[in-house]
């Protein structure tokens, strides 16, 4: 508990910057890897490339492309970041005649256009470049994603979004013309905790009352945080930001360390240990407003009141003008800190209220087998408003994230291994929720074609432009076309099947394929002390 609160004091009170991210492609004699701001992929066999091109114009960016098609190279583009989970960039394996085009250096443009109130910008733009100049402008993008360590083409194609069923939605992709802007304005946020006895029945009211709300739950905790989030007029008192603890620059040594406390605390099975450090992280956020500031520097108390752009997004940890400080973000592959999965769940709103029900009573059997999922974020509960996009929501729907321990090795199992598994597949094939394009394991793709009425107009548009498909590779492909199993020893582990027999999951360590408790058309891999149950 005490490397816990330590770490919660280093991550809210140190500098604003921190060691940049490392670049997600390397490149040797042989040809390039590429991986994601995790590294959880990305070794020859998994996702590697015969060469990278980094076009900084829009000319050289087709001449690559030509270059490409002339000479049947597979293409993938991937930004500065790759902050991604699904393999939708890799565009082969070693041996294959592959090329990868990297937007790190196709950062230069952003135009604002005043009196159109648009923004143009190149692809490898982050969101945070294209924000300030918005902001500089006396104008406000309305809708963003929460982490703004993005690349606006990588926000764009994977369906990022922030929390609105107000105008014109919470998707970045539905205020394209380019980008849309609204005169200046600035937004207050209170946060409320409350009993989650019923949220799941108000949840609607308290989108409709606030432009920009969410709410955060933490079950284990019992508690629910509605955010109250609207705007107010740009000469609003106040100059809050937006600081997200948990995008905050962090300690290498204390992260490292938080880590190794957690590990620990899996292998010797210590869920009491977890629910203590689960309890000190909520009281803790509650104490700080969970990043948000007054006065730039620390909370002294609601309402927070600041500028759109320094409230909409955060991501601190990822900003750096130095290599030589000793913090960096908490996930970063090279200190060994965190390491985690993202569930991103997308519901019909009629839908989300069943879902909730059914989790509250998988939780009810066992609180603290929901400990896990409240050290990190808890379910953040965001809305997006219905869209006409092929691949958008066709009504008002709800997204659920939730964030949960990822062992170091594939072939480990987690602490209420089964408990995630069920409330994924609870998900995904109870309520047919649709899944984030840049988030979730693998079976959360499973027949994800047929969750879209407009999906088959998305893949004859697909074909129209990429009539060779040249940007098509075998593992995006398989996402999009609704991944297949890949039934194997420890398959069932990091998501790559659902398990129908023992040897899915982990025998040997205690862990067999059993039905879901409360959904029991799941199948889950739960640890049992015997084989014989």
């Amino acid at each position: 508990m005490l490397v816990m609160r330590s770490f919660l004091v280093l991550t809210y009170f140190f500098a604003a910057h921190a060691l940049p991210p490392p670049s997600p492609v390397r490149c040797n004699d042989s040809g390039c890897t590429i991986t994601n701001s995790y590294g959880v992929w990305g070794d020859r066999k998994d996702c590697a490339a015969s060469a990278v091109v980094y076009p900084t114009t829009e000319e050289e960016l087709r001449l690559a492309v030509a270059e490409a098609v002339k000479n049947q190279f597979k293409v993938k583009t991937v930004s500065g970041t790759s902050h991604t989970m699904p393999k939708f960039a890799c565009p082969g394996y070693a041996g294959e005649k592959s090329m990868l085009i990297s937007t790190a250096k196709l950062n230069n443009g952003i135009e604002v256009d005043a009196a159109a109130m648009t923004v143009i910008a190149d692809a490898g733009v982050g969101l945070r470049d294209l924000i300030d100049s918005v902001e500089e402008e006396g104008l406000s993008l309305v809708a963003s994603p929460y982490w703004d360590g993005v690349s606006l083409g990588g926000l764009i194609s994977t369906g990022a979004h922030g929390s609105s069923w107000w105008g014109k939605g919470g998707a970045v992709h539905d205020h394209v013309v380019m980008l849309s802007l609204e005169p200046a304005f600035k937004r207050s946020i209170t946060n409320y905790f409350k009993s989650d006895s019923q949220f799941e029945e108000i949840f609607t009211d308290h989108a409709r009352q606030h432009e920009f709300a969410d709410i955060t739950w933490y079950p284990s905790q019992h508690v629910a945080v509605f955010r109250a989030d609207d705007r107010v007029p740009i000469n609003s008192s106040g100059d809050g930001r937006n600081d997200f603890l948990g995008f905050q620059p962090q300690n290498i040594v204390v992260s490292a360390s938080v880590r190794a406390s957690e590990k620990a605390l899996e292998s010797s099975r210590d869920i009491k240990g977890k629910c203590t450090m689960a309890a000190g992280v909520v009281a803790f956020k509650k104490l700080v407003a969970n990043g948000l500031k007054n006065n730039k520097l620390i909370f002294t108390g609601y309402p927070v009141v600041g500028q759109q752009g320094k409230m909409q997004a955060s991501g601190s940890c990822a900003r750096s003008s130095s290599a030589d400080i000793l913090t960096t973000c908490a996930w970063d592959p090279r200190i060994k800190g965190l390491l985690f999965y993202e569930t991103t769940a997308i519901f019909p709103a009629s839908k989300f209220q069943d879902f909730i029900k059914d989790v509250k009573t998988l939780r009810n059997l066992k609180p603290e087998n929901f400990c896990g999922v409240d050290l990190y974020n808890g379910f953040l509960i965001r809305f997006i408003k219905a869209s006409e996009a092929y691949l958008g929501q066709p009504q008002d729907s709800v997204v659920v994230d939730f964030n949960y321990y990822r062992a170091d090795d594939a072939s480990i199992p987690r602490l209420n291994q089964d408990v995630w598994e069920e409330v994924e597949q609870m998900a995904f094939f109870k309520y047919a929720a649709k899944p984030h394009w840049a988030k979730n394991r693998n079976v959360a793709f499973m027949d994800v074609k047929n969750k879209y009425p407009n999906f088959d107009k998305f893949i004859a548009l697909k074909e129209q432009l990429d009539p060779r498909n040249t940007f098509s590779s075998k593992e995006s492909d398989a996402l999009l076309n609704g991944t297949k199993e890949l039934k194997s020893n420890g398959c069932a582990l990091e998501g790559l099947c659902i398990c129908s027999e023992d040897r899915h999951c982990s025998p040997e360590e205690g862990y067999f394929c059993r039905p879901g408790l409360v959904y029991r058309e799941a199948r889950v891999c739960r640890y049992i002390m015997s084989s014989v149950a």
